[in-house]
């Protein structure tokens, strides 16, 4: 899975976001900017892929 998936989820800006899940699958937001509050675990990686097996 890609890690770098840009998603209103995952979004800086999703709090006051206008567009906030308007886009149609494969459109880029021009305003997406990853959220830095948001971390990523080694941890949380493997046991999802351990599911997804």
């Amino acid at each position: 899975m890609d890690k770098n998936k840009v998603l209103c989820v995952v979004c800086a800006w999703r709090a006051t976001c206008q567009k906030q899940f308007s886009m149609k699958a494969g459109q880029k937001c021009p305003e997406f900017v990853k959220d830095v509050t948001i971390k990523e675990t080694s941890e949380g990686k493997e046991e999802g892929e351990k599911k997804l097996e």
